[in-house]
């Protein structure tokens, strides 16, 4: 009953995100094609700094409810009491340094539009803290309902806003109007009034201060190079970049990091049984990379019709760097297992030294890249930083799960054989085509059925197999 209901509940968490990033993604199509580079810089640049301000300052509340055993009205109103008094310091912060800020990188404009983007983590964090009830329950539809509203109230009025020649600010209406329509609702589904008090202050600040660490790593991680390159690039060329990055990492986002979810349930049952948990392992890297592989390096072949199809003529930067950029996403999915899998063994200290080290790779790399190459130097920082990390996370895995490094390579490597094979093919393909000079829709849907077809093609030609038993599909290695 209870797995049940947890898979259920995963369900609709995984439903709710990849819903969320659907409308994400063709509100961004919408904008990139109306908007200009520039403008996607300009609030990069500020969205980077409340991203760090934001998760700087988070504290998890909802994470401490739902490892108590119980809890009530005190701890609700303890938590709303925390998370006000957090969006007033958020509030604080960003006053505070929004006009140094803007002088630090010659734009004034950043002022207004970092006090606008405020209101979305302040909204965030003054969400009903009532909603824990329907977590701790394992019931997410209505999570799903207050995603699903805030994405389309945002989507509705940036497109407004766009379209009657609003420019930049669509962007930040979008994020900012998002976070609010998902707090309103929030409080129609689960109705609370709202009592100041502290009383509970040391149920949450027990779970805080590793937290706290570790987002604060997190921020660094995920923004540092737009906080650099927002200083140092023109609003056009960041623009181009932060875009490329963004279509990069989408597919991650929107099917892998959801389904992540239902892995990390699975791997708790069995946590206590070392071989099973071994073998989960195998199976799950196998299946995320049996698709996170082709898609990453199918879109690093065919980025400028990628790019062409869905920005439009004025990103063909955003084209050339996406095709280096997809490939700095293929070790991702084996950290979400990793992840998964150091959450279910109950070992987050070994996520904190695994974000260290890529912190340090990214604070000697990428510096160095852009003051050696610019852009390019960047691009290519990223890329060893990339094969540098997977190199981490198989160490990791060899030393957490006791899975020695031949045993990982020999558990993925055909993806890799196939997906190489795959992209000389693909390439060929495109050169045979070009002399007809097909539009970019004809084009892609020529190359990508046959990509697709041959990778399947070289997996069973080197002895990989899929069957459907007990109700699922699994994968299997006939070589092994």
């Amino acid at each position: 009953m209870l797995a049940a209901k947890a898979m259920k509940g995963a369900g609709w968490l995984v439903l709710s995100r990849f819903v969320g990033r659907l409308i994400d993604f063709v509100t961004l199509i919408i904008l990139a094609r109306i908007l200009v580079p520039a403008d996607f810089g300009l609030t990069a640049i500020a969205a980077s700094l409340i991203a760090i301000v934001e998760m700087v300052l988070e504290v998890p509340i909802v994470q401490a409810l739902l490892r108590r055993q119980s809890f009530d009205k005190s701890h609700l109103d303890t938590g709303f009491t925390i998370n006000l008094l957090r969006s007033l310091i958020v509030t604080l912060v960003i006053v505070a340094i929004a006009w140094p800020f803007a002088q630090a990188y010659s734009d004034m404009r950043l002022v207004p539009v970092l006090l606008a983007l405020a209101i979305a983590p302040v909204a965030r964090g003054l969400a009903s803290p009532a909603m824990v009830v329907f977590a701790r329950d394992i019931s997410f539809l209505q999570t799903f309902i207050v995603e699903l509203s805030g994405k389309i109230f945002a989507f509705a009025f940036a497109v407004t806003i766009v379209l009657h020649g609003g420019g930049y600010w669509a962007i930040v209406a979008n994020s900012v109007l998002a976070a609010v329509a998902g707090m309103v609702v929030s409080y129609i589904l689960a109705p609370y009034a709202p009592r100041l008090t502290l009383s509970r202050l040391s149920d949450f600040m027990t779970f805080a201060g590793w937290f706290t660490a570790a987002q604060i790593v997190t921020a660094l991680n995920g923004q540092f190079d737009r906080i650099l390159l927002g200083r140092f690039l023109d609003k056009g060329t960041f623009g181009q970049y932060v875009l490329g990055n963004d279509l990069s990492i989408f597919p991650t986002q929107s099917f892998i990091g959801p389904a992540m979810q239902s892995v990390m349930a699975a791997f708790s049952s069995i946590n206590t049984d070392a071989e099973r948990m071994r073998l989960a392992f195998l199976k799950a890297v196998r299946a995320v990379m049996l698709v996170s592989v082709p898609v990453c390096t199918g879109i690093a072949v065919s980025a400028d019709l990628i790019v062409e199809l869905l920005l439009g003529p004025n990103w063909h930067l955003a084209a050339s760097l996406l095709q280096f950029l997809a490939l700095t996403v293929l070790p991702i999915p084996y950290y979400q297992t990793l992840y998964s899998f150091c959450l279910a063994t109950d070992r987050p200290a070994q996520l904190m030294k695994i974000s260290l080290i890529e912190l340090a790779l990214r604070l000697l790399l990428i510096p160095s890249g852009f003051w050696l190459m610019s852009l390019d130097g960047v691009v290519g920082a990223r890329l060893l930083i990339a094969g540098g990390m997977f190199l981490v996370y198989l160490l990791y895995v060899r030393r957490l799960a006791q899975l020695s490094l031949r045993v990982q390579i020999l558990n993925i490597w055909k993806m890799a054989v196939a997906a190489m094979a795959m992209a000389l093919m693909v390439t060929e393909l495109r050169a045979g085509l070009a002399p007809l000079d097909l539009p970019a829709l004809a084009e892609m849907l020529l190359i990508a059925p046959a990509g697709l077809l041959f990778y399947a093609a070289v997996l069973f030609a080197t002895g990989m197999r899929l069957s459907r038993g007990a109700g699922h599909f699994a994968l299997h290695d006939r070589w092994l």
